[in-house]
């Protein structure tokens, strides 16, 4: 073994030692089934360490910080979108797991467990913000396409910031108790009942989340070009920190649905900008 494939090994060693804490700790906030899941994992762990260490023969330290980053993640962004990340590191792996199993046969096992047995248990985990991914979605979308389209052409026709701060805020939040209504009537149509108005509840969240967003720079800045220009990076910030969320959670394409989203939403606020032109020159609107 040279010192190359020592320090990988070493880094594959570090790693699960690091993953067991970090499903120990998550295990022990979680109750019934999520709990009995995340500890038959952590319980995995050590087994691989050990393996790893008959071929290394030296023990290492967790890292400490990882452990307290996925803790961290997991309670801000949920117990899954953390699992995934964390095992997506695993994945980028599989091929040097095929590498090393060629001179030692433990990769192998571990590789197996890490590649199929884990997946199909971190796929059983269930998370109530999970289930209602489709509703913040939803909330997301219109938010992003309705306000920043309005924006955008608000802005060029009244160039005031407070006054097009003041008119997004009121349109944003009517809009959101609109979206939070229609999302529970849709639900209880189709027999959900009870997760009905918890649906509708992300769907309102999540729209009052990016109201706030687009619309708070023209609170800040008198500039009304200002005020847009940051709005709009406040869009492209929203849409990728979302999608990538979703794209974790849901293991679909980052680019494929970023792209999508984004020439949406911008595609509408020129459009409205046009409006926004147009209407000003045309009505003689002044403030």
């Amino acid at each position: 073994m040279d010192l190359e494939e020592k320090e990988v090994l070493l880094s594959f060693q570090r790693n699960e030692i690091t993953e067991h804490l970090v499903y120990r700790r998550l295990a022990k906030r979680m109750k019934g089934r999520n709990r009995e899941i995340l500890e038959k994992i952590s319980q995995d762990e050590p087994r691989h360490y050990r393996l790893w260490k008959e071929i290394t023969g030296e023990e290492v330290s967790p890292c400490r910080w990882r452990v307290f980053f996925y803790i961290l993640v997991a309670y801000v962004l949920g117990l899954t979108f953390a699992i995934k990340i964390m095992e997506r590191g695993e994945e980028e792996a599989e091929q040097v797991y095929s590498f090393m199993a060629q001179k030692w046969p433990q990769a192998q096992e571990i590789a197996q467990d890490e590649f199929e047995h884990e997946k199909l248990l971190v796929d059983m985990i269930e998370e109530e913000r999970i289930k209602y991914v489709g509703s913040m979605v939803l909330g997301l979308n219109d938010a992003l396409v309705e306000l920043t389209g309005s924006l955008a052409g608000l802005t060029f026709a009244l160039q005031n910031t407070r006054v097009v701060g003041m008119a997004g805020l009121i349109m944003g939040v009517a809009a959101s108790l609109s979206m939070s209504a229609s999302e529970y009537l849709s639900q209880k149509s189709e027999g959900e009942g009870a997760s009905a108005l918890k649906a509708s509840f992300y769907t309102g969240i999540a729209y009052v989340i990016t109201v706030v967003l687009l619309v708070l720079p023209y609170f800040i800045f008198s500039s009304y070009l200002l005020a847009l220009a940051v709005t709009l990076v406040n869009v492209v910030l929203v849409i990728y920190i979302f999608t990538y969320f979703v794209a974790v959670v849901k293991e679909v394409s980052f680019r494929a649905t970023f792209t999508e989203m984004l020439v949406i939403s911008l595609g509408v606020a020129f459009v409205s900008f046009v409006i926004g032109v147009v209407a000003r020159k045309t009505l003689g609107v002044e403030l």
